[in-house]
């Protein structure tokens, strides 16, 4: 275990420790506990002591966040704009004094100070703004963006409610509301004086100078900076998240006359707008207050994009021309959520700075960009016209016309093909008339991408294909990453360390450098210590489960980790069926030799998922039965993994033998999962899907448990049809385990508790548990006896961590920056505060020279 005395010796990828610092963070410390927390050592308590190290950290933080500003100002160089419904930031104290180099100077000056560091870090709420990994992308992004010196800004919302708190009761999931902003946030700064406004309802007028929207009711967005500081190179990046305010003359201007209490009262309804994040991940569910999300993100940022373009240096006379407008901003549309920032863009452009159709059309392709994220149909939003015409007339001209140019376009190119015109329409015909988000964005976009190899092909060949064919150019590839600053260095000291002590400590911003780890697959020393830090971690892993879930688990056993949102695609039942056919092999034959397993499964289930609720049911009775059969004894224990998020990955992952990636080939777009666990000494039990296609190329197929069917075999299996009867009849061990669960084996109270699930498993399983049911099993079997000869299994991880180079988000912002934005990443410092501002100026020459 790491004493405070061992950790205080650790080598400088955290810091170093200087006398002066030391002295200067406990001065501070002390000063925020007295002035800004107004307590003294006798009665503050431990969320006390977090916040006045958090604001002793944010002070390191405002210097150089100032002169990051005044460096852009300067240099005046292309903006990146990155638009997100979700950011998944987790916590932010030790990723910021990781990323300062402060993290030693910190941890003894609280040492010195008598407190417990991990005890202060513990505190922390999770900024839960995001349901898993497309807001956890858009978080590890902007720290790469930073970290890359790019002039960059993450824009969303500062949802009141993050994703919800998970209980488990009764082994059935329960919401709670996610309170996290209850004792305040110590990482943002309110904006007030940035305050604009947003327009809903209201109709169209036809004037002489052209469409005008009015009677619209007006939301006012308040915007919240928090600081994103990139690895020691004293930028620091904005992210703005959007509150929704009503304003003050709110319902009190019109009809509303006596009912002045009323309306103060109604204002809650304008404010709702920024209350909650919407918990669904891979479901688009059409909801007015959604639609107002989405709108509300968009035009907020939008008039603060203008307004910033237009704002040049003194001296220089303000851009009231947007013909440079591409050539000085890019915007990343994170999904369809932010579309509408394509039919907002072109009102601003004809509307109301009264440019001509052709050339805001022509401004407005060459400034988006789109990131598909999921090819599932439910997932893929489509808005009914109705409530696009009630919430936002004009937008809905917009589109129309949008559409019918484009239209004109491929009617013009194949004049007979009614159905191509159909297909490719921005408007779906067949029942209620709604607009299809995603092929807005293709038009509307000079760029779109998916994020792995298999994913973006799939875009081209099948969901895609006619936009694709039409414009081949357009469709790119950009491989998901991961940044290794939060995980590898925050969550895996030891492991960041050791790697450190072999190859240097350059990799923490070249992660390609891993490679050089090749050299030390056969090095006993190395083997030995690999295997150190991962008994570590299962150790203190294990200790955790212990305090907070009263659960005793063997550390010896293989630590097997399922982790993910429960959704079907994901194939957490396919795990489940494994879990019960372990625990009858152990039953039949309690004296056979058994290689002990701890499976953890953990994830969250969308409110209103049914079927992904009673899947966490099926997980927790099965653990009941396995986790109190004597027979069973420590050989295998099944965990389900409560409430998880960000700061429970951070503890999770670094613990983990065996990573499981078993979505049904074609549906999990990439997966960021799979990389942490692979840079965290994981091995990888996966199908061929998304990423795992790539960890598999980059490290070896033979270096990876890869089973079950692949793209081609699944589109050959849909083709005949999948008839899970058969699978059923001809393996005994999958019968055995489908009718323990349909009798009531692990439900005796109630027999038919999960007839819906084998319902579903026998008659309408779209992602196919029980073709690949035969191979999982197999490949199982391989993970055990690999697991049996400890030295060839840290071998084979040795191999897996020197090959996650290519899947630092480092090397994919790398990518988008080049081949999509038109920016140049750098490592230049900018001058730290304590240098004079000339230095600003220096440094804005030398970027001019690059």
């Amino acid at each position: 275990m790491n004493t405070a005395l061992e950790k205080r010796k650790q080598i400088s990828i955290r810091g170093i420790v200087g006398v002066e610092n030391v002295a200067e963070l406990k001065k501070g410390f002390n000063r925020h506990l007295h002035f800004t927390l107004v307590k003294d050592r006798n009665i503050a308590t431990t969320r006390d002591y977090y916040f006045a190290l958090a604001h002793t950290v944010r002070d390191h933080l405002v210097g150089r966040w100032i002169r990051t500003q005044q460096f852009y100002y300067e240099a005046d160089p292309k903006r990146v704009y990155y638009l997100s419904l979700e950011f998944y930031m987790g916590r932010a104290l030790q990723n910021t004094m990781i990323n300062l180099g402060l993290q030693n100077a910190c941890d003894e000056a609280i040492y010195q100070l008598g407190l417990d560091m991990e005890e202060l870090e513990e505190v922390e709420e999770d900024a839960g703004l995001g349901n898993g990994g497309l807001g956890r992308l858009a978080a590890c992004f902007l720290d790469s963006m930073a970290t890359l010196g790019l002039a960059a800004y993450g824009y969303g919302i500062r949802y009141e409610y993050g994703i919800f708190n998970q209980k488990i009761r009764d082994g059935w999931q329960v919401e709670e509301a996610d309170d996290w902003l209850r004792h305040g946030n110590p990482w943002e700064k309110a904006r007030p004086e940035y305050m604009l406004p947003v327009h809903f309802y209201g109709h169209v007028e036809e004037t002489r100078d052209g469409p005008k929207w009015v009677n619209t009711q007006v939301v006012l967005a308040m915007p919240y900076d928090t600081p994103i500081p990139g690895y020691m190179n004293n930028t620091v990046n904005t992210m703005r998240l959007w509150s929704a305010r009503a304003p003050n003359d709110f319902n009190l201007k019109d009809f509303n006359v006596g009912d002045y209490i009323q309306a103060v009262l109604d204002r809650n309804l304008a404010e709702n707008i920024s209350r909650v994040l919407y918990p669904n991940d891979n479901f688009f569910e059409g909801k007015e207050l959604r639609l107002k999300q989405e709108y509300f993100v968009v035009a907020a940022t939008l008039q603060d994009i203008i307004r910033r373009y237009k704002t040049t240096k003194k001296g220089v006379p303000g851009r009231t021309c947007f013909e440079s407008f591409p050539d000085k901003v890019a915007i990343q549309l994170n999904d369809t959520h932010p579309a509408m920032a394509i039919p907002e863009l072109m009102r601003i452009f004809v509307d109301i700075e009264k440019l001509k159709w052709e050339t805001a059309w022509d401004l407005t392709r060459r400034t988006f960009a789109y990131t598909n994220h999921t090819i599932l149909p439910e997932a893929l939003e489509r808005w009914p016209v109705e409530l696009l015409e009630k919430l936002l007339p004009r937008h809905l001209q917009i589109i129309y016309q949008i559409n019918q140019a484009h239209l004109d376009k491929i009617a013009a190119l194949f004049p007979k093909d009614m159905d191509k015109l159909r297909r490719m329409s921005l408007i779906e015909e067949d029942g209620c008339k709604r607009v299809n988000m995603a092929h807005l964005c293709i038009v509307g976009s000079h760029a779109v991408n998916g994020v792995a190899e298999i994913h973006s092909n799939i875009i081209k060949t099948k969901i895609f294909k006619d936009f694709s064919d039409l414009e081949p150019g357009k469709f790119q590839n950009k491989t998901n990453g991961i940044t290794p600053r939060r995980w590898l260095l925050l969550c895996n000291p030891g492991l960041a360390e050791l790697i450190a002590e072999v190859i240097g400590e350059d990799y923490v911003k070249d992660l390609s450098q891993l490679k050089k780890l090749n050299d030390f697959v056969d090095d006993v020393a190395f083997i030995r210590d690999v295997s150190k830090v991962k008994q570590d971690n299962k150790l203190k892993f294990a200790q955790y489960l212990e305090k907070e879930y009263r659960v005793k688990i063997n550390p010896s056993s293989m630590f097997d980790v399922h982790v993910k949102r429960i959704h079907e695609y994901k194939r957490q039942l396919l795990n489940c069926l494994h879990i019960i056919a372990m625990y009858n092999r152990i039953r039949k034959n309690p004296s056979a030799p058994f290689v002990p397993r701890t499976v953890i499964i953990g994830g969250k289930a969308a409110p209103g998922y049914h079927m992904a609720k009673m899947i966490i049911k099926l997980i927790t009775s099965v653990a009941d039965v396995v986790n109190t059969d004597p027979v069973v004894g420590n050989k295998l224990k099944v965990i389900f993994l409560e409430n998880y998020r960000v700061s429970l990955a951070e503890k999770v992952i670094p613990a983990t033998d065996l990573s499981q990636q078993i979505s049904t080939a074609g549906t999990e777009a990439s997966g960021t999962g799979n990389m942490k666990f692979m840079l965290n000494g994981a091995l990888t039990i996966g199908t061929m899907d998304g990423a795992n296609v790539e960890m598999a190329e980059e490290a070896g197929e033979e270096n990876l448990f890869i089973f079950g069917m692949r793209v081609e075999d699944v589109a050959e299996m849909d083709k005949k049809g999948y008839d899970a009867m058969l699978y059923y009849k001809k393996i005994p061990e999958l019968k055995e385990v489908m009718d323990q669960i349909a009798s009531g084996f692990f439900s005796p109270k109630n027999p038919e508790l999960f007839k819906d699930l084998t319902n579903m498993l026998f008659k309408h399983d779209r992602f196919k548990v029980f073709a690949d049911f035969e191979d999982y099993l197999k490949s199982q079997e391989k993970v055990n006896n690999l697991f049996q000869n400890p030295v060839e299994w840290t071998k084979m991880v040795i191999k897996n961590i020197a090959a996650t180079g290519k899947f630092s988000s480092d090397r994919t912002i790398a990518e988008y920056a080049t081949e999509v934005w038109g920016v140049k990443p750098t490592d230049l410092k900018i001058p730290p505060p304590n240098e004079p501002r000339e230095a600003i100026e220096e440094t804005v020459k030398a970027l001019k020279k690059m």
